[in-house]
This record gives C-alpha cells, sequence and structure tokens, in this order.
C-alpha cells in the first residue's frame, strides 16, 4: 500500500469534541504543517480547524471514505504548543480545541515578519535575579509597587521572555516601559504576528503563555497568586501552571512573582525563593472589632470614624457582599464560631447544632471559647450602609460598584465591593469593613482570594505621600494571615496554611474537580458504586445538578473523569481545581 499523508483537524466549532482525519492533497503537502489553519468538509459544510498531527490514517478508517483539505488558511500554533495542549486538555479534562484557539490569531495571518532581536547596548540588573539564578528557575517575593520593569528587563537581557500579567492596563504600562528601555516588545494577543516572527519580549494577561513563540528563554508570571490568571470556564486552566509545565518541556527559566506567593507557587518553588526589597508596605491597622460596644450592630468603629472625619485624608472603604459567609458569634464572649479543623465560619443548622460548610464537621452550639450555648448573627448593615458612613465622616460618601461607571475621583470616601479598589485612582487609606467574611467563607482558598484583594489595597495607597494606611476590622484579630502582614513575617500563615491543605488533600496536595450540569448526580453515583473508581476517588453530592470529585493527584482524577461513563443525554461540566470551591 503506497503512504497516505492524512491531517488530523481539530475543528473549530463550539460543541464538537473530536478529531477527524483529512487527506492532504499533493497541492498543499507543504503548506499543511501541525498548528495550520485549514478549511475542512464537515456534516455538509465547509468549517475551519487546525492541524494537530500529519501521519497515516486512523486504524480501521477506509481511505475511500476520507475526505480532503480544501485549503490552508493560515498560520496558527506550533508543534510545541499542540503539544503542551494535549497534556492541558489531560490535566483540566477539557476540549483541545479551547487550548489551541488561545493560542491562535484572531484574524487570519499568512506570513509574519522578520525576527527582531535588539542589540543590548545596556545591561540591566537586578538584586533579586542575580540571586535567583543560581537556581535557575523560582520564586520572588516582591512588594506591591515593585517596579517590575527592572526585574523583567534583568531577566530578558539573558534571552527572549514571555511576561503575563494578570491585568490589561498592567500590560500597556510595562509594554511602554520595556519598549523605553530598548527592548522590541509585542503586546499579546494584538501584535501576534511579531510574537510569531520573535522578538525580546512577549507581554500579555493569562492567554500569553499560549503564544507560539518559536524560541524563548525565560517565562515571567507576575502576581502568580491572582484569580484572574485562571480561566473560569471549563476547561479551568491556571496560566501559572501552564507556564510551569512549559518552561520545563523546553528547558527554560521559570519565574513567578508574589507579594504573597499562593500556596501552589510555594510548594513548586521549594527552597528557590529569593526577597525584593524595593518598595515598602504600607501601614496595616487591626482594629479589634470585639472590644467595640457597637460590634453587632454597625460596621462603623471608633477608629473608622477617626479616619473618615480626618478631611487631609482620602478613605476607601471595601465591603465585599458578594460571596461572604454568614457570621456566628457567641452571645457572651462575642468570639466567632468556628471550625476546630479547618478555621471556617460556621453556620447554624438548628437550635443545637452547628456545620462546617468547608470539611463538612458538625458539633453542637457550644462556643469553643467559653462554653456558651447562646449565639447571635452578626449582620452588617447593608442597606445603609453609605447613609451610616455619611453621618460618621460629615461629608458626602461615593457608592461604587461593578455596575459604577463614571466616579467622583474627587470625592473624599468610598464605598463599594472589591470593584472601588479597581474604579479609584488613588487613595490614603483602604478599610476592610468586614474582612471576615471573606478570611472565613467557606471555601479552601479564602485566605488566598483575601490576599489578591489585600495586594490591590496596598497598590492603591501606595503611592500617597499621606502616611498611607490599610486597615482590617475584624473579630479574629489573631488571625495568622493579618498577624503576618502586622508584624511583615508571614511563616506561621504559610506554615499553617499547608498544614490544613495537607490535613484536607486539596490543592496541591491532591485534587478536586466540580461537576455540574444534567446528569452529576448519577454520574457522581456510578463513581462511588464503581469498585474501581470509588478506590480512587471521593465523591461529594450538593444535589441534582452539582457535586464534587477528589483524589489524591490531578493524574488519578483526570484519569477517572476520563475513563467514567457517563449516563445517557448528559451534559456534565467539569472544573478541576476552580478557585473557589
Amino acid at each position: 500500500m503506497p503512504f497516505v499523508r492524512v491531517a488530523r483537524v481539530v475543528p473549530d466549532v463550539t460543541g464538537v469534541d473530536k478529531i477527524f482525519d483529512y487527506l492532504v492533497p499533493e497541492a498543499l503537502k507543504d503548506q499543511v504543517k501541525v498548528g495550520a489553519r485549514v478549511r475542512v468538509p464537515l456534516h455538509g459544510r465547509n468549517v475551519a480547524g487546525w492541524v494537530v498531527e500529519i501521519g497515516e490514517p486512523s486504524v480501521g478508517l477506509a481511505v475511500n471514505k476520507i475526505r480532503s483539505v480544501i485549503k490552508v488558511l493560515g498560520l496558527g500554533a506550533t508543534q510545541e504548543i499542540v503539544d503542551l495542549a494535549n497534556w492541558a486538555n489531560k490535566r483540566w479534562v477539557g476540549r483541545l480545541r479551547s487550548f489551541i484557539s488561545t493560542a491562535a490569531p484572531d484574524t487570519l495571518i499568512t506570513k509574519v515578519p522578520s525576527a527582531l532581536y535588539m542589540p543590548r547596548a545596556v545591561q540591566f540588573a537586578s538584586g533579586a535575579v542575580e540571586s535567583l539564578k543560581k537556581f535557575g528557575s523560582g520564586l520572588i517575593t516582591v512588594a506591591p509597587l515593585t517596579n517590575l520593569a527592572t526585574i523583567v528587563s534583568a531577566i530578558a537581557c539573558d534571552g527572549p521572555t514571555i511576561v503575563i500579567l494578570p491585568s490589561q492596563n498592567r500590560v500597556k504600562l510595562l509594554a511602554a516601559t520595556l519598549k523605553a528601555n530598548d527592548f522590541s516588545v509585542a503586546q499579546w494577543p494584538q501584535d501576534w504576528a511579531l510574537a510569531r516572527g520573535g522578538v525580546d519580549i512577549v507581554v500579555g494577561t493569562r492567554s500569553a503563555v499560549w503564544a507560539p513563540v518559536e524560541k524563548f528563554s525565560s517565562i515571567i508570571v507576575v502576581d502568580e497568586h491572582d484569580d484572574t490568571l485562571q480561566e473560569e470556564r471549563s476547561p479551568s486552566w491556571h496560566a501559572r501552571d501552564v507556564a510551569i509545565e512549559r518552561a520545563k518541556r523546553n528547558d527554560a527559566r521559570c519565574v513567578l512573582l508574589s507579594p504573597i506567593p499562593s500556596l501552589v507557587a510555594r510548594d513548586w518553588a521549594g527552597e528557590r525563593v529569593v526577597f525584593d526589597a524595593q518598595k515598602p508596605w504600607p501601614k496595616i491597622v487591626l482594629i479589634d472589632r470585639n472590644k467595640d460596644e457597637q460590634w453587632s450592630r454597625s460596621l462603623i468603629s471608633t477608629e473608622l470614624i477617626a479616619e473618615l472625619r480626618d478631611k487631609s485624608r482620602k478613605v476607601v472603604c471595601v465591603y465585599n457582599a458578594k460571596g461572604r459567609a454568614r457570621l456566628i458569634a457567641c452571645g457572651s464572649c462575642r468570639n466567632i464560631l468556628r471550625c476546630e479543623k479547618c478555621d471556617a465560619a460556621l453556620v447554624q443548622r438548628d437550635q443545637t447544632n452547628l456545620d462546617c460548610p468547608r470539611c463538612g464537621e458538625s458539633r453542637p452550639v457550644i462556643c469553643q471559647s467559653c462554653g456558651s450555648s447562646s449565639c447571635a448573627v452578626v449582620k452588617p448593615g447593608v442597606s445603609r450602609l453609605r447613609e451610616e458612613l455619611e453621618a460618621a465622616a460629615n461629608r458626602s460618601v461615593v457608592e461604587v460598584t461593578s455596575t459604577s461607571e463614571n466616579v467622583n475621583q474627587r470625592s473624599g470616601v468610598f464605598v463599594g465591593t472589591e470593584a472601588v479598589l479597581h474604579r479609584v485612582q488613588s487613595a490614603d487609606t483602604v478599610v476592610f469593613l468586614d474582612i471576615d467574611s471573606e478570611l472565613l467563607a467557606p471555601r479552601y482558598r479564602a485566605s488566598e482570594i483575601v490576599t489578591t484583594l489585600i495586594v490591590h489595597a496596598a497598590r492603591l495607597v501606595g503611592r500617597s505621600e499621606n502616611e498611607p494606611r490599610l486597615l482590617f476590622q475584624t473579630h479574629t484579630p489573631e488571625n495568622q494571615l493579618l498577624q503576618g502582614l502586622l508584624n511583615r513575617d508571614l511563616k506561621a500563615y504559610f506554615a499553617t496554611d499547608s498544614t490544613r491543605r495537607q490535613m484536607l488533600k486539596f490543592p496541591p496536595f491532591g485534587s478536586i474537580a466540580e461537576v455540574s450540569g444534567k446528569g452529576t448526580r448519577a454520574f457522581l453515583e456510578s463513581l462511588g458504586e464503581t469498585l474501581e473508581y470509588s478506590s480512587v476517588v471521593q465523591t461529594v453530592i450538593k444535589d441534582t445538578e452539582s457535586g464534587l470529585v477528589r483524589a489524591r493527584s490531578w493524574q488519578e482524577l483526570t484519569d477517572v473523569l476520563t475513563t467514567a461513563k457517563r449516563p445517557a443525554k448528559s451534559r456534565i461540566v467539569i472544573h478541576v481545581d476552580p478557585p473557589r470551591v
């Protein structure tokens, strides 16, 4: 039999999760390459797709039934990106199309410019980068206002570099600075062709980790702790994890930057951690609400009133109402009732029982501090919060939410959800009115989610010349994250967080998947009843259309999720290691 050249193509069609074989015409044999975008026939119509493999026809497929590639449309991914996408497809139990489309250009591109690598007339240096070079890859702990351009420039002097940041605004600012430092820079994704051709630095948000750069020596992930670096939709891939794997596959350097590193980053880095001390943190103030007589009726503390009435200060108040825990306190000693096992806020099931929504433990309504059986629900004044602040401050207060468009930047006091940290341009003080609602939320990454807000707040006040301050109103002043920030030493918090995750087998010491959609209950029940699967994973059924699956590693978890039979007519969505479970 003569050799038959076949291109395996992933169609760019929503809902189609299959690879199809197509014959490569003799006229297109030099153009059809792995990663190329092509047009192919599919179910009576012509669709676009990407070539992911070239070889012989699949076993059992008759050659005379294979259709041919119609046309090569342009460039797409590369062999390296396709291989990485296959790994990610297994890692996050997703669709291959979603990963390859992230790497492909938005428009048809048939050719790219020649590589543009600038000569290095000036060599940039960073003490932290020099210290990290003995490890190769690693983690750099930075302050919120550390000059990133210094670190990135020092790393880029060693060769082409990919830089991932959480927001597009920061991408633009960093790109402008790097260009001023005489580097050739491609902003992702609008400069896709430049990035593919070759430049000194490719900089973009999370999707830039998939940039099909032919040659690079380093990948930098800025603020690796930030939730925006993880895709919210399925597959829920994280730019940090993709960067680590991609650097390993290409024998390149991977550098993670963060003011408060995540446990995943710390576990990956091990001893490969260095500290950069270019800028200090703002002053941290803890306000113990247990000492305030009005603790159960209002969020306006005595210390907050003093801050609000100082008209020389611009104050931002944060109250993140969405997804907060319902806090229950002891009616006698005022301590927040928490789980002894995982430290989450407890919820009251009935008159005699308390439940932990994070780890599932239950116990009687008894205070672990004083033994009292009386309790009270801490109810912040949501509906009258802005009015209360205006009365306390004796000046107008601007409310800011995610729907706010035009914010009066000249106002002296602002209040809102976390959106206020992004929409207000400057401040002297940021006050977290109810930090416990986030710290004690029933999520395994609750404290890490809080660190993202704290870093944003520190950057907001960091440029103030009027003694920048962060105020945390709390009923749990002994919280190790808050104490670590106050004392500038997070070692105890890191150790406790790691111990708790290990005990509960949460990432990175295990893997968890959130399963939702039609057929979820039947699917999870089958995993629990099948001996082969039940010995590997544990399942938690929340309701008919949602539940959790947990295993010792992502390899075990994804093997089960991809091989287990799904119920007929089911529409199951899987999020592996989601950020807010």
